[in-house]
């Protein structure tokens, strides 16, 4: 029995940068913040979970303004609970800093 405020099917996280180096970019994988996660082992759940931006575009297409990009996350990054995530068409520099939202399927337990 879902409860009055439903069942979760996503958590937010924050689009932070893309995957880098001292000196070069590469931008066909993201650096993704979740929230409440602070160490790669909570990170390490979220592996294989979809990832969605979701953004408003001005023309509207069979109907709807919003559109989405979907990725995947791929690994964590780091100690601190940052993941990586490739998404199907890069997501673009005006995203830094957005949210996304991680989604709790498909489920792995």
């Amino acid at each position: 029995m879902p409860s009055e405020q439903g069942h979760r099917l996503y958590v937010k996280g924050r689009h932070l940068s893309y995957q880098r180096s001292k000196h070069s970019t590469n931008p066909n994988t993201s650096l993704v913040k979740i929230e409440g996660v602070d160490d790669s082992k909570a990170a390490s759940f979220y592996l294989g979970k979809k990832v969605a931006f979701v953004y408003r575009a001005k023309r509207e297409v069979r109907g709807s303004n919003i559109r989405v990009i979907w990725g995947k996350v791929t690994r964590p990054h780091g100690n601190s609970g940052v993941v990586r995530a490739k998404f199907r068409s890069n997501l673009p520099p005006k995203t830094f800093g957005a949210t996304v939202r991680v989604m709790l399927y498909p489920s792995n337990i």
